[in-house]
């Protein structure tokens, strides 16, 4: 009896707990969308429009302002203003440098060309004989790999179960190992803390060493 009950308990945890941890996380992003409205005057908020507030009104703001600035962006006469824009941020000496990093950082990862966040790596961390996933962000700066004397690379450790922290290390290029798992499944493994494996399809045996 105890052991049915047991069963029937585990078994309802693995329905509601997954279910709960993503409607916890839907909500949060739904309410931290939500705060856009702030940027509206008090006037045209939902709740002096309706009487009411709207969940999720928020996003579908943030989406509207995403696409229209992205369609000025896109003509003539929208790049004009961007880049008349950037000129005037880049004379302004601690502004240029936080903006030209962002930038940067942004068109690298939204961008379809290039090797940022594409390849999951294997790397000895934090000590020799001790692996973990890392994910590779691109070569070094060349001054870099002068004085180190070979090849280097920038990867990026996440921590577990928060990825969206962790640290930037440049490390030998002979000492990284690529491996064949994407993206997604080495997220699924590190937000796990190893409880997910790879699907059949992703192997965790190392390809050669990154060239």
């Amino acid at each position: 009896m105890l052991g049915l009950l047991r069963r029937y308990l585990i078994a309802g945890l693995l329905v509601w707990v997954p279910l709960g941890v993503t409607a916890l996380v839907v909500k949060g992003l739904v309410d931290l969308m939500d705060r856009t409205l702030l940027l509206l005057p008090p006037q045209w908020r939902p709740e002096a429009l309706l009487g009411f507030s709207v969940p999720g009104l928020g996003l579908v703001l943030a989406l509207v302002v995403l696409v229209a600035t992205g369609a000025l962006a896109a003509n003539f006469l929208g790049r004009r203003l961007v880049a008349a824009g950037e000129a005037v941020l880049r004379r302004v000496p601690v502004v240029r440098s936080v903006y030209g990093a962002v930038k940067q950082v942004a068109e690298t990862l939204f961008s379809s060309r290039g090797d940022s966040f594409r390849k999951v790596l294997l790397v000895e961390y934090p000590r020799k004989g001790c692996w973990t996933l890392a994910f590779l962000t691109g070569a070094a700066a060349p001054e870099i790999e002068r004085r180190a004397g070979e090849p280097m690379v920038s990867v990026f450790v996440p921590t577990t179960p928060n990825p969206t922290s962790g640290f930037f290390l440049m490390l030998p290029r002979r000492e990284v190992v690529e491996l064949d798992m994407s993206v997604d499944e080495g997220l699924r493994l590190l937000l796990s803390m190893g409880v997910v494996a790879p699907g059949a399809g992703a192997q965790l045996a190392p390809r050669p060493r990154l060239r």
